[in-house]
């Protein structure tokens, strides 16, 4: 099979992946193997490709937004069958014992196990997983729009929860990419009214689009103070700006799994009359299966850019320079 493998994480114009030739994974006990149609270009990827997430797995195959058709069954599998379509995201494995697991947060798991990370991803033509960990799929969403809901999706459904936005509050969003214009179709669903900061012109068109109130450069301030918001885009210096942003007794929550080091920050000027910050580690199985079943009854809108799969290291030089409209994907076995 054909797969992306990460040789020597670094600048992605540098050329820190490459295309191999590889035979397929046999899926182990428990686990199935799909035949990737298409895996969705998440920014994660692309802080494994240039080594912002220290390498886990020599030589991984990235990609953890996949969709596929399964074709093996390890022994003992049995929730899926042969021929059935799944999803494959980015939470691989929970150990199922810690005190977080046992209390219903495996997102916080001592010792979990990422899709395209720790385990080879769907920057390829076959991928495997732990069953339990695989999601059936909306029928609604065909595979070009059902797999950024996999992580950019999910992440930003949980994003949003955790930013304790009220309803019908004014929410804040720094940066718009794949994950920030699915989580905004969910605010708007719910009621909000939306204010989109973001760099680029294309993305700015994108959120009014969908229905944001407004939409402006990072540097602007929000045409009013904000009831939550959300930090995308994985830059450190947005952080005091939205704080400032923020109405008394707001939250921001940082979705991104690496940001860059952070400001200092001033009492009174960013957190009293208890402003607060908060992180998104990862999601639990429970936030997928809630976000994908919204998602299909208010009929979100997924907007992408598509790749073939000999151009993945293209797509993430696109999505470093914030060239991609919404959410790229790659289409792997069209």
């Amino acid at each position: 099979m054909r797969a992306w493998e990460v040789r020597a994480p670094g600048p992605i114009d540098g050329s820190p992946m490459v295309l191999v030739d590889r035979p397929p994974p046999e899926p182990p006990p428990g686990q199935v193997r799909a035949r990737v149609s298409v895996c969705g270009v998440c920014r994660t990827d692309l802080h494994v490709a240039e080594g912002d997430l220290p390498p886990r797995r020599p030589n991984v195959v990235p990609g953890h937004e996949i969709v596929g058709v399964v074709d093996a069954l390890g022994d003992g599998a049995s929730r899926f069958g042969i021929g059935d379509r799944v999803g494959i995201p980015w939470l691989g494995h929970t150990c199922g014992r810690c005190a977080w697991c046992r209390r219903g947060d495996e997102n916080l798991c001592a010792a979990p196990r990422f899709t395209g990370w720790d385990e080879d991803g769907g920057y390829a033509e076959h991928a495997v997983v732990d069953e339990p960990y695989a999601y059936a799929l909306p029928r609604r969403f065909d595979d070009d729009h059902a797999a950024p809901l996999l992580c950019a999706g999910i992440i930003g459904y949980r994003a949003l929860r955790r930013s304790r936005l009220p309803p019908g509050g004014r929410l804040g969003v720094y940066g718009f990419g794949g994950s920030a214009h699915l989580a905004v179709q969910v605010a708007l669903a719910e009621g909000a009214r939306v204010h989109v900061l973001t760099r680029g012109l294309q993305a700015r068109q994108l959120a009014l689009e969908l229905g944001a109130a407004s939409a402006g450069d990072t540097a602007d301030a929000p045409p009013e103070p904000l009831d939550a918001a959300i930090l995308f885009a994985p830059v450190g210096d947005l952080v005091p700006v939205a704080l400032r942003a923020l109405a008394p007794g707001a939250t921001l929550a940082i979705a991104g799994i690496h940001l860059t080091d952070i400001p200092p920050l001033t009492y009174a000027d960013h957190l009293f009359r208890e402003r607060a910050v908060c992180s998104v580690t990862a999601n639990t199985r429970r936030d997928g299966e809630e976000f994908l079943a919204l998602a299909a009854r208010i009929g979100i809108e997924v907007t992408t850019t598509p790749f073939a799969l000999d151009d993945a290291d293209r797509a993430l030089r696109a999505l470093a320079r914030g060239e991609v409209r919404g959410a790229a994907v790659l289409r792997v076995d069209p």
